[in-house]
Parts: C-alpha cells; sequence; structure tokens
C-alpha cells in the first residue's frame, strides 16, 4: 500500500498544478454562467445566437468534463485507501493506473494554450506556379487533410473548391470542427514542396511542385478582431459550378476585400449570399488575426499590406523520387513513409512542432 499511496500522492500534485495552470476553475464558472444562459427560453428568440451558444458550451463540457471526472475519482480512492484495506490492493492499483492514462492523455491540452487554440480552423490549399503539376500536388494536399479528419471524427465543410482544367484543384477552403483544432493544424501553416517524377509529361521527368497551406482560426465573435466596416468592399456574384437546377440564378457569390491590407476572401458553396457573406467575414477575421500575429500588430489598423509570411515560409518537404522522405524544416522531424503521410498520418509532424 505503501507504493501505492505514492504513486496517488504524485498523481495529486500533478493533476492540482496541472489544474491550476490551465486556469479549470475559471473555467468551470464559465461553463456554469453559460449553463444558465442557455437555460433561460427566451434565448431561442434568437435561434442563430442560441445555436452559437449551445455549439460553445458542448465543446466546454467536452473539454472539462474529463478534468472533473478524474477529480472526483482521485477523490475517492483517496478516501477508500485512507481506509488501509490490505485486501483491495490489487483493485487500487488497477484504478490508480487507468487514472495515470487518463491524466496522461489530459496533460496533452497544455499544449494548446493559445488565444485561438480551441477554436475551429480554417484550412485553405492554394496551388503554386507549375500549372497542373501544383494543382494535382495540392489535390493531394487535400487528401491528407480530409483523411486526418477522417482519423480524428473531425467534421469538415467545403466553403469553397475550384478544379484544374486538366487535373488537380486551384484552391480549396474548408472548415474543420473539434476539439483543438486549430492548435493542432497551425503547424500546418506556411508552403508545402513536392519533388517527383512527373506524371503529366511523356518524358517522366523529376518535378518540383509548391502548395500554400493556411491555417485560420474560426472567429465567429466580430468583437474578437475589429474591422471598420469603411475599410471592406464586398462584390456580390454568380456562384460558379457544375451546372444543375438553381445553380448561377442568383448573385449568392461573396467577395470581400479588406482596403488598407488587400486582403481578398470570396465563398460561393452556400446557396444563400447573407451565408456566404458570413463565412467569407469569418475567414477574413481568421487571416487578419494572423497577419497581426505575424506581424507583431495590436490591432487591424495596424496591419501592413503585402508583409504576410504567406509564400516565403516553406515549411515542409514531401520527396517521392530519387527517395521517399518527408521532413519539416522548421523542427526537423522527417519520416521514411511519405505514403503513410500522404494518407493522412502527419500527426508526428503535429506532436514535434507543439513540443518544439
Amino acid at each position: 500500500m505503501f507504493d501505492l499511496q505514492k504513486r496517488l500522492d504524485s498523481l495529486k500534485t500533478d493533476f492540482t498544478t496541472t489544474w491550476q495552470k490551465l486556469k479549470i476553475d475559471e473555467r468551470l464558472d464559465k461553463m456554469a454562467a453559460l449553463e444558465a444562459e442557455v437555460a433561460v427560453p427566451e434565448i431561442w428568440n434568437n435561434p442563430d445566437y442560441a445555436r452559437t451558444k449551445t455549439t460553445e458550451l458542448a465543446a466546454m463540457h467536452d473539454e472539462l468534463d474529463p478534468w472533473t471526472l478524474l477529480q472526483t475519482q482521485i477523490k475517492d480512492i483517496s478516501e477508500l485507501m485512507e481506509l488501509g484495506d490490505e485486501s483491495l490492493s490489487d483493485e487500487f492499483s488497477g484504478q490508480l493506473e487507468a487514472m495515470e492514462q487518463s491524466f496522461n492523455e489530459l496533460k496533452i491540452a497544455l499544449r494548446f494554450t493559445g488565444k485561438y487554440d480551441h477554436n475551429d480552423a480554417i484550412l485553405r490549399i492554394t496551388a503554386g506556379a507549375g500549372g497542373t503539376e501544383a494543382m494535382d500536388w495540392s489535390s493531394m494536399l487535400e487528401r491528407m487533410y480530409l483523411r486526418w479528419a477522417e482519423r480524428h471524427k473531425v467534421k469538415v465543410q467545403i466553403l469553397d473548391r475550384i478544379v484544374g482544367e486538366e487535373a488537380g484543384i486551384k484552391t480549396v477552403v474548408m472548415e474543420m470542427s473539434g476539439h483543438n483544432i486549430y492548435g493542432q493544424l497551425r503547424s500546418e501553416h506556411g508552403t508545402h514542396r513536392l519533388v517527383r517524377l512527373s506524371p503529366f509529361n511523356a518524358d517522366h521527368l523529376r518535378q518540383t511542385s509548391f502548395a500554400l497551406v493556411e491555417v485560420l482560426p474560426v472567429i465567429r465573435d466580430d468583437s474578437e478582431v475589429q474591422i471598420d466596416p469603411k475599410d471592406l468592399r464586398i462584390d456580390v456574384y454568380h456562384s460558379g459550378g457544375h451546372g444543375g437546377q438553381s445553380v448561377n440564378t442568383t448573385n449568392s457569390a461573396v467577395r470581400i476585400t479588406h482596403i488598407p491590407t488587400n486582403t481578398v476572401v470570396a465563398i460561393q458553396n452556400e446557396r444563400s449570399q447573407l451565408q456566404n457573406k458570413e463565412k467569407a467575414m469569418e475567414i477574413l477575421r481568421g487571416k487578419l488575426q494572423q497577419m497581426m500575429q505575424e506581424q507583431n500588430a495590436e490591432s487591424v489598423d495596424k496591419l501592413r499590406a503585402g508583409e504576410s509570411a504567406s509564400w516565403g515560409q516553406q515549411i515542409r518537404n514531401y520527396v517521392l523520387h530519387p527517395y521517399k522522405l518527408v521532413k519539416d524544416t522548421r523542427t526537423k522531424y522527417e519520416e521514411n513513409d511519405a505514403d503513410a503521410v500522404l494518407d493522412g498520418a502527419i500527426d508526428n509532424f503535429i506532436t514535434a512542432f507543439l513540443d518544439n
């Protein structure tokens, strides 16, 4: 029982330290206040606001309930072990081992302490120069992230997608929803480089292709990023698509330009012009927040045009010929199984970035 007590004391100390570091008490108070707000029937007089708050509450429960459950389990086993019943040593050992494992999994949350790490993410892939080669490479990256999302049961909504003339995609914009999604995927922000034998020319020559991956936090609250409406130019136009009933019959597509920084966001996925505008504003807030971080700017009006890292920051090389290797230029982490990485096995790259 002495060894079990030492393990329990160590767990209790580490748990308390982590609880305080993550400010769990403060977040539980916020959750309680949100529960009280959602419980008021009048909240549904504004259905969009109500849905936003109930979704926020569900996410808080997903995050905090495991912590309160483990806290209760630690308290219960502490009280039982104080009774000193040696016949229950094996049972205590099993319970303690399960709690230690649960705590190790929960400590991963320590990696996500950024302001927007808990938010959903907008992921935008844009083909670089190189025509069909680059567009095919962009579609390979799209598949890689979709496979990663599938493995982690992450909800994905395609907001915009423009296909290439021959193959691949020119650009795709997707929203990924889940626990700590932006915190996980922010490691992917930057230029991705592919080296391979080209499948698109008769000589099968070695080809280098580039694609830009932008990862932006979803910021639904317009008070988070203050944008002067006078700085926006909003254009509406016919949505593009493959044709069919009711397609291209209304000006539902929306393009928003933030004039001071010349930042442009276009969305045409939704049927409703209003929905497209809301999504475009979410993405614009995320892009401006990203620029504020890159430029160390305190507010949007301090931003300078044309100074985003964008294409200048090459973060990862994918070599498929003459050997196979995927290497991150920032962390130096690498893997030889390039096929597995392109099939969505990017967790080790994400972990290396977070631990760096």
